[in-house]
């Protein structure tokens, strides 16, 4: 390691396989952006999958963020909660590296962050995603870009699919290669994702290979199920009708991904998780995705891997409260909803029973939330607990006063990083969110990363499920487990 002088902090150089990185120490963290763990998917790389870097000369420059993955910020009410970091460049393939500068004996655990964003948005630049926290705390932490959008989980006749699960991969495989220079322990990486990152980590922890890429998983706030090629092609052909060429290789390559970005932006206007309009998702296909991920690990995959698992309370508040949708919500269309989702009149009933006074919006969110994202979890954790597993269930309860957002999906981010202070994360939960809380909900994950379980006691017959308030943070046995039961 070699050290220098820098007006933003000391520098030093760690050695790779591809060559040496300069990155950051100040504050007793070091931090290293930017560094390439696949080649650039350009030219012959686009629509194929990650290859290894090509290896540099001289010492690489990793001071600041590398380029992100293209992408369409959010528009509207979203684009205000939900800021984008665009930074141009062919490298988007790149990881951020922060790890503790004091060492004890032996190298640090590691966490795999893998970012949200309906596989279309978001990057590891976001300030919210900063790792200097974990660092603090003697985890090595580290932050990957993957393909978004047409990029990264088109479904094309000519060209590998889930390339954006690809890129986790490769993530994982660069870890493993690399982190000990580093500080890391290549041996106690735990992968974590939220939203459509969870999601990619859920395809992954049911793939046959898991305990040989990973030894923990955290889930936040994620679908768990992979969609059939057919259905997953749906998003692709639109793009290819609306540009007029053919769902192929040669035809998209043949676009700028500019051109590729503006018509996805044209297709999928106005969808949302609730609306069931044009999405991305990972699809089923031998290689990466040979089953669906839930139905997998309801068999028993990925049982021998410690999982934290979890929810936010209101998740889908998201869509309905800062947007508008939850005001305009009639019954009618609380009826047709619950129709095409398969839920019972007598499940609306419940959950209308108990919440005096909401509106049809509210319960369209709250049967959405079960549905989609809380059922799957306790079925999940179910059957693990059947098969021996360890796993351990959380909600997130606190309510942002932000724009009626409540426990909304992502408001946990800005507690789990211990990250309040940024920019992106007081746009979600204002400026007075309890430091108590994201001290309790950060020193949880830290434990589970290092230790492999965190306070609360693992699933069992009681459910226990550890509720962050933000007042006790009590563990509630069974919760709304009359609600739970109607929807599943």
């Amino acid at each position: 390691m070699g050290v220098g002088n820098d007006p933003h902090g000391i520098s030093l150089v760690r050695d790779t396989p591809c060559g040496p990185v300069e990155g950051l120490l100040s504050g007793g963290v070091e931090r290293f952006l930017g560094i390439p763990y696949a080649a650039a998917p350009v030219g012959r790389n686009r629509f194929a999958v990650p290859t290894l870097p090509a290896p540099w000369t001289g010492t690489r420059a990793a001071t600041g963020h590398g380029p992100t993955p293209g992408q369409v910020p959010y528009s509207g009410a979203l684009g205000k909660l939900l800021p984008t970091v665009s930074i141009p460049g062919d490298g988007c393939l790149n990881v951020n590296v922060f790890a503790p500068a004091k060492r004890p004996a032996g190298l640090r655990p590691v966490l795999l962050w893998i970012h949200g964003g309906s596989l279309q948005h978001g990057s590891n630049a976001l300030p919210v995603h900063d790792g200097t926290a974990f660092a603090r705390d003697a985890v090595v932490f580290v932050a990957a870009n993957y393909r978004l959008g047409a990029e990264g989980f088109s479904v094309l006749e000519d060209a590998p699919l889930n390339l954006g699960l690809a890129d986790v991969v490769a993530a994982l495989e660069w870890v493993r290669a690399n982190i000990a220079s580093f500080g890391g322990d290549p041996d106690q990486v735990t992968l974590m994702g939220h939203g459509a990152g969870g999601s990619l980590v859920a395809a992954l922890l049911a793939h046959p290979r898991a305990s040989s890429l990973f030894a923990r998983a955290i889930i936040q706030s994620s679908p768990l199920s992979a969609w059939p090629l057919a259905r997953a092609r749906r998003m692709t052909q639109r793009i290819a009708t609306d540009l007029g060429i053919e769902a192929t290789r040669e035809d998209f390559a043949a676009r700028t991904p500019a051109d590729l970005l503006a018509s996805q932006a044209r297709v999928a206007t106005e969808s949302t998780p609730l609306n069931g309009g044009p999405a991305y998702s990972l699809a089923i296909e031998p290689q990466l995705v040979p089953e669906d991920p839930l139905q997998a690990m309801l068999g028993g995959a990925g049982t021998a891997i410690p999982l934290l698992i979890g929810t936010t309370a209101q998740e889908c508040r998201l869509w309905l409260g800062p947007t508008g949708r939850g005001a305009k919500v009639s019954r009618m269309h609380l009826a047709l909803a619950r129709r095409k989702a398969g839920i019972s009149k007598e499940a609306q009933r419940l959950f209308w029973r108990n919440r005096p006074g909401a509106g049809p919006g509210e319960i369209l969110g709250a049967l959405a939330t079960d549905k989609l994202l809380r059922v799957p979890v306790y079925t999940l954790a179910d059957a693990r607990r059947y098969a021996g597993g360890q796993t351990q269930v959380y909600e997130f309860a606190w309510h942002s006063p932000v724009d009626d957002l409540g426990a909304a999906h992502g408001t946990e981010l800005p507690f789990v990083f211990d990250n309040l202070a940024a920019e992106d994360a007081t746009s979600l939960v204002g400026g007075q969110a309890p430091q108590s809380l994201a001290g309790a909900m950060h020193e949880a994950w830290v434990c589970f990363a290092t230790m492999g379980i965190a306070e609360w006691p693992p699933w069992d017959i009681s459910r226990p499920v550890k509720t962050f308030n933000g007042l006790g943070n009590e563990v509630v046995f069974s919760p709304r487990d009359d609600e739970a039961e109607a929807i599943g």
